[in-house]
C-alpha cells in the first residue's frame, strides 16, 4: 500500500513535529516502524519515492491522523475496510440517482466495476474514498436526504483530491436555488478544514507550499512517478496515467505543448457543460446526464489514473435511462459506457500489457505514434469519446419536458407525429 503509506508516514511525521515534506524525515521514519524497501535497484527507487516525496495536500495528512494512531497493520487494514465499504455504497446510491431504470445495466456495470478495484485496495490511494464520498454526497443532495451529511462528505472529497470532485461542487453551484446553497456551505466548510490544516502544518513545516510544489515537480519530472510522456516510469504499468497528456506527449513530449493542447481540446468541452447547466433549471431528470458528462470530461484535462476512473460509475445512471429508449442511441450509450469501464478496469488493463508486452512502434514516425496510442494508450481516447456523447446526451435532454422520461417524450412525439400525419 504505497499510496496510503505516503500518507501514513507523512502523518507519523507530523505527531513527531518533523516535516512530512522532506524526504529524509519521511524515510526515517518509514524505516523506524519497520519499514523495508525492496532491494532491486528500480523497485527500491519506485518506492523509496512514492512513500518519501509527498504530493499530497496537507488536508490529507490531518484528515488521516486517526489512522496514524495505530500500528501500520492495523492502519492499512482499517483503510481497505474503509475504501471497499464506501466505495461499494457508492455504488448502491446509482440506483436511486437513475440507475433503477435498468436494474441489469446497473447490476452489469457496477459489478464490473466493483470487481476490478484491486489496484485501488493494494495501492490504498485516497481516489477511492473521495470517489465514493464525492458520490453519495451527491446522491444526498438531489435526493434530498441527510443534506448537512452530505455537505460534510464532499467537503472531504474536495480537500482529499480536489482535481477529481472539484467540478461536481461547481455543477451545484451553477446549478442554482437549493443545490446553490448546499454548495456554499460545502464551500464553508472547506474553507474552515483548509484554516484548520494551515494552522496545524506551519509550526511543522513553515515552507510546506514550497516544498510541495517541489515534490510535484520531482513527481512529473521527465522519466518521473507522474510523468505522463513515454519515458514515464507508469506508462507501461497496471496503473496507468490516462489523462489526455499521455496521448498527446506520443506526439511531442514536451510538457509546454501537451498541457496547453490538453486544456485547449477539453476546456471548450467544460465551458458547454456549464453553460447549459447555467441556462437550463435543474430538473432530477436532467442531473443524471450531467453528471455523467462532468465525471468523465475532469478524468481527462489533467493527471488521473484508473483508480480516479471510478468516477464513471456515475455515467451509470444516465446509461440506465438511455438504455430505456428506442433506436440506436441505447446501444452506443451502453458500448461507449462499457468502454470506458473496461479500459479503466484492472483486469483488461492487465490483459492489455500481457498482450502488447512485447510490441514496441516507433514514434519517429506518424503510423508509429497512432498504433502507440491506439493500441498502448487508448483509455485517453475513449473516455474523449465517452465524454462528448455524455455532453450531447446532455444538451438533447434538456429540451425534454420536466418529469418525462426519454421513452414517454419518445411516445408523446410519435403519437403527436402520428397526429399531424392524420390530420395532414
Amino acid at each position: 500500500m504505497l499510496d496510503f503509506s505516503e500518507i501514513y508516514y507523512g502523518s507519523r511525521c507530523v505527531f513527531q513535529h518533523e516535516d512530512p515534506y522532506e524526504e529524509n524525515t519521511v524515510l526515517q521514519e518509514y524505516k523506524a516502524e519497520g519499514g523495508r524497501l525492496p532491494t532491486a535497484p528500480l523497485a527500491r527507487e519506485y518506492a523509496s519515492t512514492i512513500i518519501a516525496i509527498s504530493v499530497n495536500l496537507p488536508t490529507a495528512l490531518i484528515l488521516l491522523m486517526p489512522f496514524a494512531l495505530f500500528p501500520w497493520v492495523v492502519a492499512q487494514n482499517l483503510w481497505m475496510i474503509l475504501t471497499a465499504a464506501l466505495i461499494t455504497l457508492a455504488s448502491f446510491v446509482l440506483w436511486n440517482l437513475g440507475a433503477k431504470s435498468a436494474p441489469a445495466i446497473w447490476v452489469c456495470l457496477a459489478g464490473f466495476l466493483l470487481a476490478n478495484c484491486e489496484q485501488l485496495l493494494m495501492s490504498g490511494n485516497m481516489a477511492g474514498v473521495a470517489v465514493s464520498l464525492c458520490t453519495i454526497a451527491v446522491w444526498c443532495f438531489l435526493s434530498d436526504y441527510c443534506g448537512q451529511a452530505g455537505v460534510l462528505l464532499l467537503a472531504i472529497s474536495m480537500v482529499l483530491k480536489p482535481h477529481d470532485t472539484g467540478f461536481f461542487w461547481l455543477y451545484l453551484l451553477i446549478s442554482g436555488g437549493p443545490l446553490r446553497r448546499r454548495a456554499l456551505q460545502t464551500l464553508a466548510v472547506t474553507v474552515t478544514l483548509g484554516l484548520i490544516t494551515v494552522i496545524w502544518i506551519e509550526p511543522v513545516s513553515p515552507h510546506w507550499r514550497y516544498e510541495l510544489q517541489r515534490n510535484l515537480a520531482i513527481a512529473s519530472a521527465r522519466g518521473g512517478t507522474s510523468d505522463p510522456g513515454p519515458s514515464g516510469v507508469s506508462s507501461r504499468t497496471i496503473g496507468p496515467i490516462i489523462d489526455l497528456q499521455s496521448v498527446l506527449s506520443v506526439f511531442k513530449d514536451d510538457p509546454r505543448f501537451y498541457n496547453p493542447a490538453s486544456y485547449l481540446i477539453v476546456g471548450p468541452l467544460i465551458l458547454a457543460w456549464a453553460f447549459v447547466v447555467i441556462r437550463r433549471r435543474y430538473t432530477p431528470e436532467q442531473a443524471p446526464f450531467a453528471l455523467a458528462a462532468i465525471s468523465v470530461l475532469t478524468l481527462l484535462p489533467v493527471y488521473h489514473r484508473p483508480y480516479d476512473a471510478k468516477l464513471l460509475m456515475l455515467t451509470i445512471p444516465a446509461c440506465a435511462i438511455l438504455w430505456t429508449e428506442r433506436g440506436v442511441r441505447r446501444w452506443i450509450a451502453l458500448a461507449l459506457t462499457s468502454a470506458g469501464i473496461l479500459v479503466t478496469s484492472d483486469v483488461p488493463i492487465a490483459l492489455q500489457l500481457e498482450l502488447t508486452r512485447n510490441l514496441s512502434f516507433s514514434t519517429s514516425s506518424l503510423v508509429g505514434k497512432v498504433m502507440t496510442v491506439l493500441l498502448l494508450r487508448p483509455a485517453p481516447l475513449v473516455l474523449l469519446a465517452l465524454g462528448c456523447f455524455y455532453l450531447w446526451a446532455y444538451i438533447r435532454h434538456t429540451s425534454w419536458p420536466s418529469g418525462a422520461t426519454p421513452h414517454q417524450y419518445a411516445a408523446e412525439q410519435a403519437t403527436a407525429d402520428a397526429a399531424v400525419m392524420v390530420a395532414g
